[in-house]
């Protein structure tokens, strides 16, 4: 699981620094500093969903026995919430003829190989309360389905609001805080002892070249 972890978090953390940043940046020209905002905003909302979701999206979960039988909402709705955003940016339109949209296959298959980890640590977790298999695969269908309503609702719902007044670039610098925050914390806990592991290393590197290939193909 280590090294699909480090390999989903270098690619998704090379995406954001290659795509969701300069993009957000590039659609705002005037107003860099407003996507700051967002971005920060992103970045310390993850650090806030995460006091309820326990770390699910980095793949890992803490086992709290005293809460068995107990089916976690306050979990499902933070990973919800997260999942709903990373689909929310991926727009396809003729408006937009962004990095986003050209590289819409790269960034979907970005927050496919971060959601793996995150959807085994979750049927974990739900296992671990509930206890039954039945009972914890329609909260884990909820959690897939998210990301792709976000993009349901983003392409058909509210894209005449996002090309308006720069909110898409808001949306942008906010969901790649996010990313930031997912993909270093994902980086950092895969290598808590600071040694060389050449597995978690060689995921590292394809994960990160995977994604600059997107500019190549």
């Amino acid at each position: 699981m280590k090294p699909l972890l480090a390999f989903s978090g270098a690619y998704l953390f090379t995406l954001t620094i290659i795509h969701l940043l300069p993009e957000a940046l590039v659609l705002s020209p005037r107003q860099g500093h407003r996507i700051g905002y967002f971005i920060l905003a992103g970045f310390f909302g993850q650090l806030l969903l995460e006091v309820f979701s326990q770390g699910v999206e980095h793949g890992h979960i803490h086992h709290h026995t005293s809460h068995a039988g107990r089916v976690p909402f306050f979990l499902l709705f933070s990973l919800v919430i997260h999942s709903f955003l990373e689909g929310s940016i991926l727009v396809r339109t003729p408006a937009l003829n962004t990095s986003t949209t050209q590289n819409f296959y790269a960034i979907l298959t970005g927050i496919a190989l971060h959601h793996i980890p995150a959807a085994f640590a979750l049927m974990a977790a739900l296992l671990l309360r509930l206890g039954s298999f039945n009972r914890a695969l329609p909260y884990l269908i909820l959690f897939a389905l998210a990301a792709p309503f976000g993009i349901v609702v983003s392409n058909y719902v509210v894209l005449s609001e996002l090309l308006q007044g720069g909110w898409y670039a808001a949306l942008l610098g906010l969901v790649a805080g996010n990313f930031l925050h997912v993909s270093t914390t994902i980086l950092f806990e895969t290598s808590p002892e600071h040694r060389l592991n050449l597995p978690k290393l060689a995921a590292t590197l394809v994960g990160t070249l995977l994604a600059l290939a997107a500019d190549w193909v």
